[in-house]
């Protein structure tokens, strides 16, 4: 067997940004972890990982050969300045979308997605966000910040006109149980999805089991396994899927490198739902 030759791109990608369709971007932000740090090298890693990985899915029966995508590597970020890391991740999506092209980030910590979701909604004023997480993510604020890991689906609720979709969740406060939006099987997602409105995804690769994803920043036993991910994300092909992130991805925990391949996985499977719309 040919050993694997790693690369720094995401396999399969195009050299051409202007062209693409669909622009991954890594966004190393590691500020407000809480528990364990590391997330910042989760861009380098899914992207290593993916070299194992073929361009081909039998999933989607389709080949990250014929789909236009472009890795453009990672942003640079002001370091230990969150505000304006926040603010050069919102620019950074705005521009992608406003160039009509699906933006598709590599985390970093969760906080990202609500600096990606403002960027993306200067375009798609209405949304659904479909959420993969092990945490409900929904504190007003978290050891007196507003801006947190643990805060951002709050944050990202309030900007509006977001229905969610939320995936895996067993842990949070009663409070955030309360205001929770659980789906829980993949016909139930089936059915409460709009197929009229545009979808983002947010997965955060703690929604999977600690057993076969122990690389995380913050790991919670009895999340799903790879199978029953697969199952919701099939739900969502030929979606119209208008931007992505993933998440949490914390290499340095896991010395079989599996959740880095599970996470370069995913986004294999992710950029093909996001080329299935209208196909």
């Amino acid at each position: 067997m040919k050993k694997a030759v790693f690369h720094n791109e995401y396999i399969g990608s195009r050299p051409d940004q202007t062209a693409a369709d669909i622009v991954l971007l890594g966004c190393p932000l590691d500020i407000t972890s809480s528990f364990r740090s590391g997330s910042k090298f989760g861009p380098e890693s899914l992207r290593r990982a993916s070299w194992t990985l073929e361009t081909y899915s039998p999933y989607c029966d389709n080949d990250l050969e014929d789909i236009n995508f472009c890795d453009t590597g990672d942003l640079e970020l002001p370091p230990g300045n969150l505000l304006e890391s926040l603010e050069a991740i919102e620019n950074a999506s705005g521009a992608i979308v406003e160039n009509a092209q699906k933006p598709f980030f590599f985390g970093g910590e969760h906080l990202v997605t609500y600096p990606i979701m403002k960027g993306v909604k200067r375009t798609f004023p209405v949304l659904q966000l479909v959420h993969f997480d092990a945490h409900c993510d929904f504190r007003d604020d978290y050891e007196g910040q507003k801006l947190s890991h643990a805060t951002v689906m709050k944050r990202v609720s309030e900007l509006g006109n977001i229905t969610m979709h939320q995936i895996g969740i067993r842990s949070g406060t009663r409070q955030e149980f309360k205001e929770l939006v659980p789906v829980d099987s993949p016909a139930a997602l089936k059915t409460r999805l709009d197929p009229e409105a545009p979808v983002y995804i947010s997965f955060d690769i703690d929604v999977f089991d600690p057993s076969l994803v122990p690389g995380v920043t913050t790991p919670e036993p009895g999340g799903l396994m790879f199978k029953e991910v697969i199952e919701y994300l099939q739900v969502l092909k030929g979606a119209n899927i208008i931007g992505a992130d993933l998440v949490e991805l914390a290499p340095d925990y896991d010395i079989t490198f599996v959740s880095s391949v599970c996470a370069a996985k995913i986004v294999r499977e992710i950029i093909m739902l996001m080329d299935s719309y209208a196909q």
